[in-house]
């Protein structure tokens, strides 16, 4: 019998996992760990989605199977969103399906679309899911750099021009961008549609970042015309509302490829518990303002960790959207890879970053931070940093003496 399951063979070691183990190693020896690590939202549920989920949990029947592509009224929720914020009309039965949050959307519309031996152009870096749903799914993976938006689509068209055989079947985006924080205005998803036509190429967009932004609201892909013909879009309650827990996204856009998630979904899942469902619906057509305190609190964090961590001596280019910043390694520390200086960090200094070659091969000689500690903890972990910092110079400068 093999020793490792196919599957499992084609999947890269997942390297935020030595990260985590070493934080759980000090937490156990009595460590106080500034986890900067994960995208975890630590802010709580608004109390209404919460009082929607107790209320519709204590009705009859609402405990039985749900339904897989979600409730009617959170699909029209969702339609409803998609029309308030970018002016777009989707159809609740045909271009909408409500998913287990956006991961699980993604990598289920990877099996229902790829085939083996399909080619998928991804990002480089990029969040694992992107490349690694289609990998699960037997596809092959060609990377694009995409440390820029701009240097993705340039990306794009070699690809295209050298990957002759077999040719790409879709391409994927991601912005607000997990890792890089990086936004893009419509005239850049207008260069992907036109693009994705010309060369016969799906579009998945991920979305889950839209509403935690700083500057300009980021647009949706499906604001393009004639962007259904190519694209389907996933989004997410987990950051907009502090859902992370609860499991709730979705997919819209192409009918085409929603019907083949849809029937995917069907096989796998039954959706949804019904009550988290009937609340998400009170996210979606509820009061905003609590999505605006959400992201007003994360601007702030944002701005104590440029301003803290500057003063350690650690400049954080300040992210536009999204709850991470993407930072280069210090300099004091430039001859470790990522992943050593993320290891050497949590030993030395007790925070956790994300080391960026686990965000693909352009991710070297990065880390990403996320914004998911109340700023006096921030402030904590730049003084941490500071010593840290100081205490590599002064190990350098001996060696240097030597």
């Amino acid at each position: 019998m093999p020793h490792e399951f196919h599957k499992i063979r084609r999947l890269p070691p997942y390297v935020f996992e030595q990260v985590n183990r070493r934080a759980a190693e000090l937490r156990a020896e009595g460590a106080d760990i500034i986890n900067l690590g994960m995208g975890n939202p630590d802010l709580p549920t608004p109390q209404h989605i919460i009082d929607k989920l107790v209320e519709t949990a204590n009705k009859p029947g609402t405990n039985r199977y749900s339904a897989s592509r979600g409730i009617p009224g959170l699909r029209r929720s969702l339609a409803n969103y998609y029309q308030r914020r970018f002016g777009v009309t989707l159809d609740k039965d045909r271009e909408v399906v409500a998913t287990l949050g956006s991961k699980e959307g993604f990598a289920n519309l990877a099996q229902a679309m790829a085939a083996p031996g399909d080619v998928i152009l991804s990002p480089d870096p990029s969040y694992p899911i992107h490349s690694f749903g289609f990998l699960m799914a037997g596809a092959s993976i060609r990377t694009v750099p995409a440390l820029t938006a701009e240097q993705y689509l340039r990306g794009l068209s070699h690809a295209m021009k050298y990957q002759q055989n077999p040719r790409p079947t879709a391409m994927v985006l991601c912005y607000p961008s997990n890792p890089t924080a990086e936004v893009v205005s419509l005239d850049f998803y207008k260069e992907a549609v036109a693009f994705a036509k010309k060369h016969e190429l799906w579009i998945l967009s991920d979305l889950a970042y839209n509403e935690i932004y700083f500057d300009d609201p980021p647009p949706s892909i499906l604001q393009v015309d004639g962007a259904k013909d190519v694209a389907v879009e996933t989004t997410s309650m987990s950051k907009t509302y502090s859902m992370a827990g609860w499991r709730i996204g979705f997919v819209a856009g192409n009918e085409r490829l929603i019907a083949a998630l849809a029937r995917v979904k069907s096989y796998l899942d039954y959706g949804a518990y019904t009550p988290i469902q009937v609340a998400a619906c009170a996210a979606l057509d509820g009061p905003q303002d609590c999505v605006d305190e959400a992201r007003a609190i994360y601007r702030s964090r944002r701005d104590a960790l440029v301003e803290s961590f500057g003063r350690a001596g650690w400049d954080i280019p300040p992210p536009a959207a999204s709850m991470f910043a993407w930072a280069k390694i210090p300099e004091a520390c430039n001859a470790m890879s990522s992943l050593e200086f993320s290891l050497e960090l949590i030993n030395g200094a007790h925070v956790a970053v994300s080391p960026g070659t686990g965000f693909g091969e352009y991710g070297e000689g990065y880390v990403r931070i996320a914004l998911v500690e109340n700023e006096q903890r921030i402030r904590q972990a730049a003084r941490n940093i500071k010593k840290f910092l100081a205490a590599k110079s002064n190990g350098a400068d001996r060696d240097a003496a030597a």
